[in-house]
């Protein structure tokens, strides 16, 4: 299996969280690279840089507006008297038609959907790296390697076109899929996150041409809250192709697999000939956010499932967080990817 990680990546070290109205360390931190890379190495995985693909394929998915204001909100925002060290926003436009401040804060309430999402200095360098690292992996799939492993940071799947959010800025399943359209393939999103890919569905949602589907913790009580439900199906010429999977809080293995076999069984009707996981770690039973409780053998069994598709696969790496468990989960996932594709 190819695998893509660029270092640049770790220059991203956010500070601010807020949960429940507490300030807390921010979980999204660059040790989740070191620890990731092990479990991808212990798995039999060598990482290649990835190439610089341009801004063309990042710009294909989100605004030039949008892009512009991820690359020079911090510079602009440090020349406020008494600015934070950090981008982060504290009033939002009520829709997204209202009016298009000049200022940075009112761009920052407009681009920035929560607190988990602040802007430093080196925010733009590595979001940017993460996104091209997604596009190498789509290259080498479309390539014709049978699997390929974006080890991507900061995550992805919470950004929309024009929006930041939950620890997102660019969404790298997204752009490493519409690269792959723009190749003449047919992809399907399939996100095993524990918090729903509400970015990717966003994005997509009035659009027929690449499937979402999403296996989540049920959003009526768990992060992102507005989106993620079961009668979010798509609009236009999307509907019908975006498939949500919520589950009960503390739903184990049988209960996923039950999901994922509607999963699976979608994108084989929609005759997808790629398929994108945007990989979240997250579900696992030790990870600090507590919404499912898939152990690693889970994520073994989950993965071979998958690879039962048949098809070329791209992993793009979403969320799962610091835990003694983490590396040999992506382990675990990896060695059944690679077992069931050879």
């Amino acid at each position: 299996m190819k695998a893509f990680l660029d270092p640049r990546q770790s220059t991203h070290d956010p500070r601010h969280f807020m949960a429940n109205g507490r300030i807390l360390p921010n979980p999204e931190v660059p040790a989740r690279v070191d620890i990731l890379c092990k479990g991808a190495e212990a798995a039999g995985l060598r990482f290649d840089p990835p190439e610089d693909h341009g801004q063309g394929p990042i710009a294909a998915i989100h605004s030039a507006e949008y892009l512009t204001f991820l690359r020079t909100i911090h510079t602009r925002w440090r020349r406020i008297e008494g600015a934070g060290e950090e981008v982060i926003p504290n009033i939002h436009p009520a829709n997204r038609s209202d009016s298009y401040p000049r200022s940075a804060v009112g761009q920052a309430g407009y681009h920035q959907a929560d607190t988990a999402c602040p802007i430093s200095a080196e925010t733009w360098k590595a979001a940017y790296w993460s996104a091209q690292t997604a596009l190498s992996g789509a290259v080498a799939v479309a390539s014709g390697a049978r699997a390929a492993y974006a080890l991507c940071r900061p995550p992805g799947h919470h950004a929309f076109a024009d929006l930041a959010g939950g620890f997102c800025f660019l969404n790298n399943a997204a752009i490493a899929a519409e690269a792959l359209r723009a190749r003449g393939l047919r992809p399907a999103i399939l996100d095993v996150d524990v918090h729903h890919g509400n970015g990717t569905q966003g994005i997509f949602y009035a659009r027929g041409d690449v499937l979402t589907v999403s296996i989540h913790a049920d959003p009526v009580r768990f992060y992102p809250f507005f989106w993620g439900h079961a009668q979010e199906r798509g609009e236009g010429a999307g509907r019908g192709a975006n498939l949500n999977l919520p589950l009960p809080r503390g739903t184990a293995d049988a209960g996923y697999r039950a999901a994922l076999d509607t999963a699976l069984e979608r994108i084989a009707d929609f005759g997808a000939d790629v398929v994108v996981i945007a990989l979240g770690l997250d579900a696992h039973e030790d990870d600090p956010f507590q919404g499912l409780r898939i152990t690693t053998a889970g994520f073994r069994a989950i993965a071979a499932e998958i690879a039962g598709l048949g098809l070329p696969l791209l992993l793009v790496q979403e969320g799962g967080y610091v835990s003694d468990a983490l590396g040999g989960n992506l382990t675990s996932f990896l060695t059944s990817i690679t077992e069931g594709v050879a």
